[in-house]
């Protein structure tokens, strides 16, 4: 079964120095765009992260910091990339949590603004571990058919991806699910508004999960002494602890988050 697009979407995956969001780094990135008449185009960029790979990160990825010493830093690409995904959904293996939250950050540090807030995203990953609990080469196997050449290489992970979503719109296309309203929904529908909802886990407003909404739909913290308390409430409450977001390790995005909070309550 095909995608049946509104807008194009991009497939992605990246590899990186390490699993850290905030501290670690772009070295391989490769962008698979599904326009909406079936045509494709797609993107391979290795990236000099400016900093050391882990040792674990190469024995997974195989990029070693000599292989990407004489590639352009993520803000020389930046624009091109932005330029690439501009009105375009996502989807990736794992993307909620990893790609996209990355991602996002390696725009900000480059100071090139993108509204992910417009775009739909679609897990893949998440859509396989609700209805099969595996990995993507066994995804592959599992809906493809055939082994996966390559795994771990960033292009042969994007591709099989996009084959993998594929492949579960026509496994699923009878299978019914209980969606966040208690409607009984079919999970697996040709459109990328529905699969961006069922391949979600969260209800993050930043891509880290440090500011959710509640089951009011209000912005609150999700970590430390005032989980569960509206953003705004700390906010007016306890103004300090905006700075001490602001000046601690966070993820750019989420301090980008609050700060239009905060902004946003000004303007009351």
């Amino acid at each position: 079964m095909q995608l049946n697009l509104k807008n194009p979407v991009v497939f992605l995956d990246l590899e990186t120095t390490g699993i850290d969001i905030v501290k670690d780094r772009i070295v391989e990135i490769a962008l698979l765009k599904i326009k909406p008449d079936g045509t494709e185009e797609e993107v391979l960029h290795r990236v000099n992260p400016e900093r050391p790979i882990s040792a674990e990160a190469t024995r997974i990825h195989g990029i070693t910091n000599e292989d990407v010493a004489s590639e352009p830093t993520f803000k020389e690409v930046a624009k091109n990339l932005a330029k690439f995904l501009e009105g375009c959904d996502l989807a990736g293996f794992n993307s909620n949590r990893f790609d996209i939250p990355l991602l996002a950050e390696e725009f900000l540090r480059a100071d090139v603004d993108i509204d992910f807030k417009k775009r739909k995203f679609i897990d893949v990953q998440a859509i396989f571990h609700k209805m099969e609990k595996r990995t993507l080469e066994a995804a592959y196997k599992f809906y493809c058919n055939k082994p996966l050449i390559g795994a771990h290489s960033a292009l042969a992970d994007t591709k099989a991806t996009y084959e993998v979503l594929k492949a579960q719109l026509d496994t699923y296309r009878e299978v019914e699910y209980e969606d966040k309203r208690g409607q009984i929904s079919m999970p697996i529908v040709n459109d990328v508004e529905k699969l961006s909802e069922f391949s979600s886990y969260d209800r993050n407003v930043d891509f880290a999960g440090r500011i959710v909404l509640n089951e009011d739909g209000v912005e609150v913290f999700n970590f430390g002494k005032n989980k569960g308390v509206p953003v705004e409430k700390i906010l007016e409450e306890q103004p300090g602890y905006f700075g001490w977001i602001m000046n601690s390790d966070f993820p750019l995005y989420t301090k980008r988050v609050l700060t239009q909070i905060k902004l946003r309550m000004m303007e009351k």
